[in-house]
Formats: C-alpha cells, structure tokens, sequence
C-alpha cells in the first residue's frame, strides 16, 4: 500500500514537471533548449508508472509490454534533451518511434523463449546500461562540453548512478530470486520508488537552474561582447583585464590599438553593409594572428584593442606587425559593385603595465603612438615613447 501511494505521487511530480517544462518551452521561442524534448520524457515515465498502478500483477499484457516500452523510451527521450539542451540537434519522434517498436519485439521474443521473469530482468538490465552510458557522458561533459556547468554536471552524474545501481540491483534479484523481487510491498520496491521521487523532485529543477544558468550567462556575455564581431566590448575588456591582473601569476600586458585606414572612405564608396563586413574580416585577422590568451577588443568604430601578455618588446612589435600585415592582406567582398574590398591598418603600442589602473595610461600612450602613425603614412606600427635599451628597433 506504502509503494502504490509513491508510485501515486511520482506519477502526479512527473505529469505537473512535464506541463511546467512544456510552459517553459514556450517561453524559449527562438531556442527550447531541449524543454520542450523533457516534457515528453516526463510524460512517457509518468504514463509508464499508471499503466504499471492500474496494470495490476506484473504479468504478460498489452498495457505491461506498452509499460516497459515506455518505461525505456523515457531517459532516452532526457538524453535527446540533454543532446538538445547543449546545442547538438538531433531528432527526437523517429528514433523513439524506432526504439519502441524494437523493444516491443524484443519484449515478446524474451517473453516467449525464456518467459515473464527474463522480461521484467532485460527492462532492469537495459535500464541498468542505458543509465551507466548517461552517468559517462555527464562526467566526460564535465571535462569537455560543459566545463562551465562542471559542479552541476557531477551531481547530475551521482544522481543518475544512485537509479543505474538501484536497476542493476533490480536486474540480480530477478534473475536470482525471481518475480518476488517485483512484489509491490517488498522493502526494495519501496526504496526503489522512493529513490525515483526524490529524483524526480531533485532532477526537473536543476533542469531549469541549468536553463537559468546558460541563460544568464548568455545575457552577461552579450553584454560583455561587441553585437558585430562577437569581441569584446570596453565593458568586457575591463572585466577580462581585472580577472587577470587578480591572479597571483599575473603577468604584465602591452595595449595596441589598430585603427583602419580610411574606413569612411570603405562605408562612403561600398556602403554600410561592406563597411560592417569589413570590420568582422578585420575581426577575425586579429582572433587568428592574437596568441592564445591575448584579449581582441572592439573598443568602438573601426577601432581595436589587443592587449598582449606575457611577452617583451620585441614579441609585442613582431605581434603587431603580423597583425598590420594580415589585415593588409585580407579581402572583403562587394556584391553589389562585384568588386574586392582591401584595406589597412595602422597600429599604436603602449609601454607594458602591469595593473588595470595603469590601463587608461597605456590607452593614451597607444592613442598617441597610433596618431602618429597616421600622420606618418598609415598602414605602419608605432610604439609609445620608449627607453631604447628595452625596446627594439622595427626591421628596416
């Protein structure tokens, strides 16, 4: 009687959990990440589990094979939504369709050739291994794909391992001691459900807490990088520069500041859109020629902002000057005129400081050295006031 009530009361958590998921989705117009996919699976467990309260005896029948069927559909149809959720699209009604129709064959032959006791063990078994392939793959997301979610990844894993070990406990009883292990009012079915309300109290909020999160941090990254080129702004800049200048290995930086040549000439003569190409092309020259840990701002306009770290003068000059010769190199094109866009830039080094009060002296050191260039000639390197003992000369 103890077991039916919990059965009762986690068939009501799963059909409310999967209307609220379903009511988030909706929200998630543009992106569901995958709300929509664990409303299905909370459906299918909860039907799964009143087809099991109102089957009766787990005996051979049409509700118990649909049941079983179910019961397995179920956290596939979560881990569809997992694959959903961090951004790996996949489809969702076939492959379920595919896989109840074969677990329903499959049920029958086992049911048939070995009998009632084998099927019920293959449910548990397959429960067993299905779990233990989805505890792997939050603890290898952990170290890959959801580095950022790595706390909340573990404990999603220690939670799926808790129901793995319960159905491969399950799977032993049956095969050992046969349909007794299934009895309702047996002390393992009670801990058994018991287990699966708590996961299902536990796992639909941390659901959403995980839909919150990468929403949040989506909202805090838009507002740290430039719309256009998906660089940093002024605002992430800073951010990034007081993070690094708190850490204890913290190593000094050098500002440049690349500006494009003539680029209102570019957005007079091809037009605003060309214009806007053009500075994601002058984007990405600085993302691939920038070492790793470099910070690429667009501080605004055609205005860039490299900070540089853990080098000298001499790898900051050779840095800059790989940088003027990549964006010298590049082309944008112009559709609408079926011509190549080019264009130059002329670069400004500050001297090295190493705390981000020093950042406003270094901009205007960059700013100075920059104009320079550009009454110079453009399309050069010039590098701040400097002591010629530490700074080299540039080639030729």
């Amino acid at each position: 009687m103890v077991t039916t009530v919990i059965l009762g009361m986690l068939c009501l958590y799963l059909l409310c959990f999967s209307a609220m998921f379903l009511l988030i989705s909706t929200r998630l117009v543009d992106r569901k990440m995958g709300m929509d996919v664990f409303a299905l699976g909370s459906l299918l467990l909860g039907l799964a589990y009143i087809l099991q309260l109102v089957g009766g005896a787990p005996g051979w029948s049409v509700l118990s094979v649909i049941n079983h069927s179910l019961t397995l559909c179920a956290p596939v149809t979560y881990a569809l939504g997992a694959m959903r959720f961090f951004e790996r699209p996949t489809p969702v009604l076939r492959p379920l369709l595919v896989l109840a129709a074969t677990y329903t064959g499959a049920q029958a032959l086992v049911q048939f050739s070995l009998g009632n006791e084998a099927r019920h063990a293959l449910l548990a078994g397959a429960c067993a291994l299905l779990f233990l392939l989805m505890t792997g793959a939050a603890l290898h997301g952990s170290r890959t794909f959801a580095r950022d979610l790595r706390v909340e990844m573990r404990v999603i894993a220690a939670l799926i391992a808790g129901i793995c070990v319960l159905n491969a406990g399950k799977f032993v009883m049956i095969v050992s001691g046969g349909m007794a292990a299934l009895d309702m009012n047996g002390g393992f079915q009670k801990v058994f459900y018991l287990y699966m309300s708590f996961l299902a109290t536990v796992l639909p909020p941390c659901a959403v807490w995980l839909v919150l999160r990468r929403l949040t941090d989506e909202l805090r990254s838009l507002a740290a990088h430039d719309p256009l080129t998906r660089l940093l702004n002024r605002r992430g800049l800073m951010d990034a520069l007081g993070a690094h200048f708190r850490s204890r290995t913290a190593e000094p930086g050098f500002l440049l500041i690349v500006d494009i040549d003539h680029f209102k000439r570019i957005n007079d003569t091809h037009g605003h859109n060309s214009g806007d190409l053009v500075l994601c092309r002058v984007a990405d020259a600085l993302k691939n020629t920038a070492r790793q840990g470099d910070l690429i701002c667009r501080l605004g306009g055609e205005e860039f902002v490299v900070v540089a770290f853990g080098s000298d003068g001499t790898g900051v000059l050779q840095l800059a000057e790989r940088m003027r010769a990549a964006i010298e190199n590049l082309e944008a094109p112009d559709a609408t005129r079926n011509q190549v866009i080019r264009c130059t830039a002329t670069i400004g080094l500050s001297d090295s400081f190493d705390n981000l009060q020093a950042f406003d002296e270094s901009l205007q050191q960059a700013d100075a050295a920059l104009y320079r260039g550009k009454a110079a000639g453009r399309n050069r390197v010039e590098w701040a006031p400097f002591d010629p003992r530490s700074w080299p000369m540039l080639p030729g």
